[in-house]
């Protein structure tokens, strides 16, 4: 879901099926038809894996070999248990804490200091493995008000996190070189 809300919010255009995935590609920031590079944000390209959660490091990696991408550049939007459903937390690398997803991500990229959006979804009464799988792949319990502005805040954040490792990577470019 934030995944679309930022192809949407960055005007990225229609989906393609590749890399076992939904890729859309462009600029953050949106299109701005006949600005310049610099004014248009940097390139994206936001990828929703088509596998199982469990495999999703069979679509992530892939596209990262394809577009060359050193692994600090890489950034997983995952949902978390053990936040409290609504909370948005930022981190680079850190424990897998048993998430299957990131544990294939870790496996294809070759480690997991990847930056991560972590979006709260509040974790079930029971730690029964099939309940918390239930959980975890159902239906929101919230109101969809409170999902919207769950979906706002990991959007903002994913942006921001975007705009300010550009604006580091521009800092440090050589005089004369621009990085995208």
């Amino acid at each position: 879901m934030v995944a679309e809300a930022l192809a949407g919010r960055w005007e990225l255009g229609r989906f393609k099926e590749r890399f076992r995935g939904r890729i859309a590609e462009g600029r953050a920031g949106g299109q701005a038809v006949g600005a310049p590079d610099a004014a248009r944000g940097p390139r994206v390209a936001v990828l929703c894996p088509q596998t199982y959660m469990n495999d999703a490091g069979r679509s992530v990696g892939p596209a990262r070999g394809a577009f060359k991408l050193p692994l600090e550049r890489v950034l997983v939007v995952h949902d978390e248990i053990d936040l409290p459903f609504g909370e948005v937390r930022t981190q680079r690398g850190g424990g897998l804490a048993g998430h299957n997803g990131l544990k294939s991500l870790r496996q294809e990229l070759g480690g997991a200091d990847f930056m991560r959006v972590r979006v709260g979804v509040g974790r079930p009464s029971s730690t029964d493995p099939e309940i918390v799988s239930a959980y975890v792949l159902g239906r929101f319990r919230e109101s969809e008000e409170q999902v919207s502005e769950l979906i706002k805040r990991a959007v903002e954040q994913v942006e921001a996190v975007v705009l300010a490792e550009a604006q580091t990577a521009a800092a440090s470019a050589p005089p004369g070189k621009a990085s995208s």
